[in-house]
């Protein structure tokens, strides 16, 4: 299957993840609205969720991936079987002492990730609570985790894409069947959270199944000291060593501006998250899609010492990040409010909150491109299994986030967190792609001037036509709120048209999609 392929069925998968999420995210906000409790939930669910990309998703992934690739490479499927059975055991233990640790330690992180949440003690008190019954969800998704990074190796993208639906629809029936049955209501979620995490473990474990891959999980001390002293374990350790650094990096970011968020008052920590989540839309469909596609067949490429397709398809991913990222970060920017209110403005979800989320989302706007380029630049290096250079430019990245907070909470509140993130994730793009170039590790191909040039004329019609949208009597969504469905007339039709426009001006100029088939 073509990288274009791949990355089209992972991008159609993951648009049905996101629906979903978005609709989970719609009944939270029209069960429990924004206030003290359901920030405590977002602060309860964040720390497994802190904890899962810290060892699971982010670090594991990059040290795992390249090294399953050149396994894979070399044809011993002994020695792959073996290397696959041997780091799913010491996870699968690690994992277990991490949860156990988590759970007594709830009280202390609960109130190092929101210490604001203290002026409330109910509040506190639920995020504790909600925190514990979570904890133990990080062993499931982090083996999801291991089972995609095989599945991905494997060229089988299909169940990793699909399995976050699994959550999604978890929290949602548990929110619609439990709210009004447990106390406080926005407990139902934390329910949601642990089913829909044995629900993906159960997918992607038969997934390995379906291919022969599925680990056997050693419960002998002999097997697991044969595990820990095996040299592709311990070499994937040893570079995971630095990636752990560089997502932490990230990670510790989101603690500060959690913390800081908590000391802003009730519902910044929701608005916040509500933003975060339309900015994530966009950022899953292209970034995610092309991170997961670009990571495996750059290492094959990099084991295959083939530098020219190493670089084709960076090329490829940067150009597809150009020409539908920027069209979507001025959408989101031009139609915060309209969007917002499409999606959380019912029941306990206020006028106030839509106005407070538009904010965020507008500031997250700002800097979608680097976002999403940051997940196409990245597996440039851990292809290379090169994670010093991107640990040294995430560390750099959070002393700057941090700076700018100094600057921009005063000015901007809640807002001023995702503008600084969004400064920042351009500057971490910016300094990847340097790094990729200087290094000559990517060469960008020719034809990228009369490409920027189109999308930049085709980018400023979007604009023109979403500014005199956003200014009509039709589209201003307090006149629309007694109208649900006029409102979703309304924005959709708008989002629509300005995609057609967008599209039919890239043709009109000359743009050809068969020049993206392949990279």
């Amino acid at each position: 299957m073509s990288l274009f392929r791949s990355a089209a069925l992972v991008s159609a998968l993951t648009l049905i993840s996101r629906v979903t999420g978005l609709l989970r995210e719609n009944l939270t906000a029209v069960l429990f609205g924004s206030n003290a409790m359901t920030d405590a939930f977002f602060v309860a669910f964040r720390l497994p969720n802190l904890l899962r990309r810290l060892f699971a998703e982010g670090a594991f992934s990059q040290a795992f991936v390249p090294m399953l690739a050149q396994a894979r490479q070399q044809g011993d499927d002994a020695a792959y079987q073996r290397f696959i059975n041997q780091t799913a055991s010491l996870m699968f233990w690690f994992l277990m002492g991490l949860s156990a640790i988590g759970a007594i330690a709830a009280p202390v992180l609960v109130w190092l990730m929101a210490g604001g949440l203290a002026s409330d003690a109910a509040a506190l008190g639920a995020a504790t609570d909600m925190a514990r019954w979570m904890f133990p969800y990080i062993l499931p998704i982090s083996l999801v985790a291991f089972a995609s990074g095989v599945l991905h190796a494997e060229s089988r993208f299909a169940a990793p894409a699909f399995t976050p639906v699994l959550l999604n629809l978890s929290m949602i029936c548990a929110a619609l069947g439990f709210h009004d049955q447990v106390d406080p209501p926005v407990f139902a979620l934390t329910m949601g959270v642990v089913i829909g995490a044995v629900l993906q473990l159960a997918l992607q474990w038969w997934a390995l199944a379906s291919i022969g891959r599925r680990p056997r999980i050693a419960v002998r001390i002999r097997a697991l000291r044969e595990a820990w002293q095996s040299a592709a374990t311990r070499t994937m350790l040893a570079r995971m060593a630095p990636a752990v650094l560089a997502v932490s990096a990230a990670q510790v970011s989101l603690i500060f501006n959690t913390h800081i968020a908590s000391t802003l008052g009730p519902g910044r920590v929701s608005w916040v998250s509500f933003a975060d989540r339309l900015m994530e839309f966009p950022t899953a469909l292209l970034g995610v899609a092309l991170g997961t596609v670009l990571l495996p067949g750059l290492s094959k490429a990099r084991a295959a010492n083939d530098d020219a397709t190493y670089s084709k398809q960076l090329d490829w991913g940067l150009r597809l990040t150009v020409l539908l990222a920027t069209p979507s970060a001025i959408g989101l920017w031009l139609l915060a409010e309209p969007l917002t209110a499409l999606l959380y403005h019912y029941g306990r979800f206020s006028e106030r909150d839509v106005v407070m989320t538009a904010q965020a989302a507008a500031a997250y706007a700002l800097g979608l491109l680097g976002l999403i380029g940051v997940k196409v630049l990245a597996p440039g290096f851990y292809a290379q299994q090169d994670v010093r250079t991107p640990v040294k430019i995430a560390l750099a990245v959070l002393v700057l986030t941090q700076a700018l907070n100094v600057i921009t909470v005063p000015w901007l509140e809640h807002a001023g967190l995702a503008l600084s993130i969004s400064v920042a994730a351009l500057l971490n793009a910016l300094f990847l792609l340097l790094g990729l170039i200087r290094r000559k590790l990517f060469t960008p191909q020719s034809g990228w001037l009369l490409f920027a040039s189109r999308v930049l004329i085709a980018n400023l019609s979007l604009a023109l036509f979403l500014a005199w949208a956003s200014q009509q009597s039709w589209l201003q969504w307090q006149a629309m709120a007694a109208s649900p469905w006029l409102r979703a007339f309304h924005v959709l039709w708008v989002i629509l048209g300005a995609v057609g426009l967008y599209f039919l001006t890239l043709r009109l100029l000359g743009l050809r999609w068969l020049a993206f088939m392949k990279p």
